[in-house]
């Protein structure tokens, strides 16, 4: 008598084949949907909505009130996965996350007494701050001492940080509140003009390591290991491919910045090739992975130091493995990157506000989607090829908002050039790292070491000539309108909504934040703070004029490279029409080069064309390797443009003067106003009294002084004549030659004229009609 199938039994076996009747196997249930309700529960780890509580407690405990949105988001997480234990976590991250920065901040700072003083020091440096024992502190050191790391005496002046005087300048102070955590003092001060007195390179095991990274390579290719392997940058920094081509610049240019940065590719090789080696040699499935994980924690404490990316990457690292190893698989990978966000952010609550912290979650989050995404390519492409696209353009397209507006430029040529650098790092890592193992005896290896090093750094030489894409600083409301595109890509991808409303949304994101600069350009002049120097931007909608570019005077600092031209990229200048190089002075021209090198230009006016200055000559080089235009300008040039006319009234150009400052271009500036009337400006280089007297400037509504404030310019005869409302005085915080001078001030208050000081305000943006 045959048996009638019951629903969920199947046929199957030799039976089956012989018509017989099989045994009864009941398929296992299918288990049910969860609908994307509050009736379901149990799909969040609880280290979600504890981290986004733990992101608002410490936006509250900065005195950012719309951080409270982050723990908001949490108990909405709990209520959605109906598990009200989920709650509890997001409010206990909250005031956990507020008590963590609040104590911090209430940590008392120990060289309060010493500030302003001049004082000689011991300590540990490490490359990048000279951390103390007695008082227990850490510094910031300027210049950086060029010695390797170890037990040093400088001597300096004790100054507080700077905070971002200059668009897309670096925010020392801010920085330096980062860096430290409830178990690592803050560094608060900056020892200034610093000296070595005494140093002692390093012992133990980061002496031992850094030897075997460097023993035996040329002085390129160990600054590189050092940057690679311990996150030591100083010595790349330093580095360059040629004249004003950095080697550290040509990694940002070609995407490849991230791979001097320890993280978790760092950590993924160097495991990696152990448990292949563990496995190979037998050893049991417990120990195969403890082995590697246990290894993480002296390799982040005693070796590379505690910095967001390289911590992130331990911790994860360390889950993983652990989870491996007692056989629960892998972690869930949004859970175990919160886990590693709340790891780190409850001893380093200041970490949230650092950009290698959120560069280096950003990724890592768009990461958790490469699954989905390498699926979208063609199947008969190797799973390796796909994942290793994949991967590059997600954590790029992660970044990208951090990356536009940090760096002011997006790599166009990151795709290769991470392809190329990528199947060279996975032999160069490993290999560096028994290198360090092996200290000096890694002479034995390191020939072999140098060949990919010098491979790496070709491909970074290679495609960090490319060209980039010039970006602004990203307002609240681009990053509002990128993660409304990012969330509906993600959407997508998850199949929650269709093709056409994810790429409407993006495109609608696009259309709005490319909108506004276009129908509302800017019209102002920017009086950037570049120290003691001058560097002044003029930007009118369709022309960009850029008066000089700072220099520092007997310093290797690159100020084009370095604070000019990140500012005009985060001011949003992608070419220029016109820069003027005011006179043959380091503080005023020197970083024109730079400028060159970084940006379009147009045409370049100078006025008196000495052949024996090594700055303007090497200024003018560059605008020849840059094909751009030079010509000198006289008393009577006038340009007109954009409704503006640029009159040149100075220098006459018959006679010279043996002082450079005598022959300084200077220029008025003149705009109609709604009233029908003129606005007029002047800015006359370093002209000196009775110079700036014989240019007849007239009546002026701003007048930029000359020379920094000098005693010797800005005479009662120039202030007589242009009567100005307002004076601008582009000088040094902390500059040497008194400027500007007490007799200075003294005349423009006599002409009742509002007195701005770049060394008060930092960068001036002044409005025009």
């Amino acid at each position: 008598m045959a048996v009638p199938l019951q629903p969920h039994e199947v046929v199957t076996g030799r039976h089956a084949e012989k018509g017989g009747v099989a045994p009864r196997r009941t398929a296992p249930r299918p288990l049910p949907k969860f609908p994307a309700s509050p009736t379901s529960g149990g799909r969040l780890a609880w280290t979600v909505p504890a981290v986004l509580g733990v992101i608002g407690g410490i936006l509250l405990g900065l005195g950012i009130g719309w951080g409270g949105l982050a723990v908001v988001v949490g108990l909405l997480l709990a209520w959605f996965d109906a598990r009200p234990l989920l709650a509890g976590a997001a409010l206990l991250g909250g005031a956990a996350g507020f008590g963590s920065v609040r104590v911090q901040a209430a940590q008392p700072d120990p060289m309060t007494p010493w500030i302003g003083a001049q004082v000689t020091l011991t300590g540990d440096w490490d490359g990048q701050f000279l951390t103390l024992h007695d008082p227990r502190a850490r510094l910031a050191v300027a210049p950086k001492p060029g010695i390797p790391t170890g037990r040093v005496t400088l001597s300096g002046r004790l100054v507080r940080p700077d905070s971002r005087r200059i668009p897309g300048g670096f925010d020392q102070a801010a920085w330096l509140r980062s860096q430290g955590g409830l178990f690592l003092p803050t560094p608060t001060a900056v020892l200034m003009a610093a000296q070595v007195r005494s140093s002692t390179p390093e012992n133990g095991l980061r002496g031992w390591f850094r030897r075997g990274l460097t023993v035996g390579l040329g002085q390129r290719e160990a600054a590189l290991m050092q940057a690679i392997e311990l996150g030591d940058r100083n010595d790349i920094g330093q580095e360059k491919f040629a004249e004003g081509y950095g080697v550290r610049d040509a990694f940002n240019r070609a995407g490849l910045a991230h791979l001097m940065a320890l993280s978790g590719q760092n950590v993924a090789l160097i495991t990696g090739v152990l448990i292949w080696l563990l496995t190979r040699a037998g050893v049991p499935n417990l120990w195969r992975y403890l082995a590697p994980a246990l290894l993480l924690v002296p390799y982040l404490v005693q070796l590379v130091g505690f910095s967001p990316s390289i911590t992130r990457a331990v911790i994860m690292g360390f889950a993983v493995m652990i989870g491996l190893a007692v056989g629960r698989g892998k972690p869930d990978g949004l859970g175990i990157t919160a886990f590693a966000a709340l790891a780190c952010l409850l001893p380093f609550p200041m970490w949230l506000l650092d950009v290698g912290f959120q560069l280096s979650f950003l990724a890592v989050l768009a990461l958790l989607l490469s699954g989905k995404v390498a699926a979208l390519l063609p199947p008969k492409w190797p799973m390796w090829l796909r994942l290793a696209l994949v991967a590059t353009v997600l954590a790029e397209l992660g970044t990208l908002p951090i990356i536009a507006s940090t760096f002011g430029q997006i790599p166009l040529v990151g795709l290769p050039a991470n392809l190329l650098a990528g199947a060279v790092m996975v032999v160069l890592v490993p290999l560096g790292f028994l290198a360090g193992l092996l200290g000096p005896a890694a002479i034995l290896i390191n020939w072999l070491v140098s060949i990919f090093a010098n491979m790496l750094l070709l491909i970074a030489e290679t495609f960090g000539r490319a060209p980039v894409l010039s970006w602004g600083t990203v307002s609240a409301a681009g990053y509002v309108a990128y993660a409304l595109a990012a969330g509906a890509g993600v959407l997508w991808l998850r199949g929650r909504i269709r093709a056409p409303a994810a790429l409407g949304t993006v495109l609608a994101c696009m259309v709005f934040t490319a909108l506004p600069p276009r129908l509302n350009p800017p019209c102002e002049i920017v009086f950037l703070d570049v120290g003691q120097g001058d560097a002044t931007l003029i930007r009118l909608p369709g022309f960009t004029a850029l008066v000089d570019a700072g220099g520092s005077v007997n310093s290797d600092y690159d100020v084009g490279e370095r604070t000019v031209l990140p500012a005009l990229r985060a001011l949003g200048v992608r070419k220029l029409d016109l820069l003027i190089a005011t006179h043959a002075d380091t503080d005023h021209i020197e970083g024109i080069s730079g400028v060159l090198r970084g940006l379009p230009v147009g045409e370049m006016w100078v006025g008196h064309l000495k052949t024996d200055d090594p700055v303007l000559t090497a200024v003018l080089l560059t605008a020849r390797e840059r094909r751009v235009p030079v010509r000198e300008v006289r008393r009577g040039d006038q340009l007109k443009v954009s409704g503006l006319t640029l009159n040149v009234l100075w220098p006459v150009g018959n006679v010279w003067s043996t002082e450079d400052n005598d022959n300084s271009v200077a220029v008025t500036l003149e705009l109609p106003t709604a009233g029908g009337k003129l606005w007029r400006t002047a800015i006359l280089g370093d002209l000196a009294d009775p110079a700036e007297a014989l240019i007849s400037a007239g009546k002026l509504d701003l007048l930029k002084a000359a020379h920094h404030g000098s005693r010797f310019s800005t005479g009662q005869t120039v202030l007589a004549q242009t009567r100005p409302e307002d004076v601008l005085i582009s000088v040094g915080a902390r500059n040497t030659y008194g400027h500007p001078h007490p007799t200075v001030l003294a005349r423009i208050q006599a002409v009742r004229a509002k007195v701005w000081r770049t060394d008060q305000m930092g960068t001036v943006r002044w409005p025009l009609p």
